[in-house]
């Protein structure tokens, strides 16, 4: 059902509000209208189990402060929504304030959706009430006592939300304007890119500029050089959107679900209008100074690249297009955070699978066989060559990053 639910995107349309209420029942075009902006919003993520009913709830959601769980948006009267009015819904998206007044936690990413048209909303809650309705009981809130009072919630927002739908910028242009409002917005990039405060607000302040979670770097996103997607085209940023690869990088991980569930089924256009938005982001990033390569870490480094990696990445690290990433000059690389390059050389990785590129080429694990000075040796050799110049990864962080891997 949500293969035929995401192909349909195609069909999608506009129509007013007036349509609803002058005819008396949802028009096919605001429901396939609705149903591209759960793609967009990537509603599937926290509200559908894999395997199970569509948006039936019970997706597990970790987060810094304990469990929360997605709920049931199906219509169903007693475990989902089916009881519950637009104002009810649109209260929900714009205000985080849920059907009988319950304030909501931000994992529910409302601060975004907020930015949200009214429009918008109504289109969404059209295509929501034409779902299978599903009993399905779900226990949304996990937290331990006091964070699981619900009503600390209003002094976080007061800390932490800003509520209104977005406003154009006169100055920019149509396609900017619907960059920003889907980045901002329904695609609610900066829950992951954009770095938390420890109340677990978002810091205005570095927006898009990267953020840790769930034992992985959100890198920085915006135009920005040598850490962000300064040296990415406009065409890198829409091929990766689009098929989970390009010849920067290849979706894994919590991207890899983004991309799966929503990216790739996005329209060309608005994939392009984020490109020009992101790219607009950009700021002078001052680069540090490698470390040199007379450092015995170096040497150590190099040797184990030129054993167990350059036959993929190639020896002078510009990698093959679209099955393995470029590592000269590359974001990801020279981010100050590596937690997220522990990982990946620990672990390994599988690239996401998606329509356009149904086989997602994979990386091998080596916690096996590469001790935590090794692997701090060479990702620090990678992180100070081919124009890359980042700090130097240290073994306890390699040992920190393997001991939390084990416990997943």
């Amino acid at each position: 059902m949500k293969a035929l639910i995401l192909s349909s995107v195609a069909l999608l349309g506009s129509v007013s509000l007036g349509a609803h209420a002058m005819g008396g029942q949802d028009s096919y075009e605001l429901v396939s209208k609705g149903r591209y902006i759960a793609t967009l919003g990537d509603c599937t993520a926290c509200h559908t189990v894999p395997g199970q009913p569509l948006f039936s709830g019970g997706v597990s959601i970790d987060t810094p402060f304990g469990k929360l769980v997605g709920a049931n948006i199906t219509p169903d009267t007693t475990t989902g929504i089916g009881r519950w009015s637009f104002e009810d819904f649109y209260n929900t998206m714009a205000r985080g304030h849920a059907h009988n007044g319950k304030r909501l936690y931000p994992a529910m990413p409302y601060t975004a959706y907020t930015k949200v048209s009214r429009e918008d909303n109504y289109a969404l809650w059209a295509y929501l009430r034409t779902i299978e309705p599903v009993h399905h009981p779900v226990e949304t809130n996990q937290l331990p006592f006091p964070l699981s009072v619900r009503l600390n919630m209003s002094v976080w927002n007061l800390l932490n939300f800003s509520e209104g739908e977005y406003q154009p910028k006169a100055d920019k242009s149509a396609q900017w304007n619907r960059g920003a409002y889907l980045v901002q917005g329904l695609g609610h990039c900066g829950t992951c890119h954009t770095p938390k405060s420890l109340l677990g607000g978002d810091d205005d302040s570095a927006f898009l500029k990267g953020g840790a979670l769930q034992g992985v770097t959100a890198p920085d996103i915006t135009g920005t050089d040598h850490v962000g997607l300064g040296a990415w085209s406009e065409d890198d940023i829409v091929e990766y959107l689009k098929t989970g690869a390009n010849r920067y990088d290849i979706a894994s991980g919590p991207m890899a679900e983004a991309v799966e569930h929503s990216t790739q089924f996005w329209h060309d256009q608005d994939l392009r209008a984020v490109a020009v938005y992101l790219k607009d982001l950009g700021e002078q990033h001052e680069r540090p100074e490698p470390l040199a390569a007379e450092q015995p870490v170096m040497g150590v480094g190099r040797a184990i690249y030129e054993d167990r990696c350059s036959g993929c990445h190639t020896p002078n690290g510009e990698g093959i297009a679209k099955l393995f990433p470029k590592l000269d000059n590359a974001p990801l690389v020279n981010a100050d955070d590596p937690t997220s390059l522990i990982g990946v050389v620990l672990a390994g990785s599988r690239a996401v699978s998606t329509e356009a590129a149904p086989t997602g080429p994979a990386m091998p694990a080596f916690a096996w066989n590469l001790k935590d000075e090794q692997v701090a040796a060479v990702l620090t050799y990678i992180r100070n060559t081919w124009g890359n110049a980042a700090s130097e990864v240290t073994a306890s962080e390699v040992g920190k990053r393997r001991e939390a891997l084990m416990k997943e």
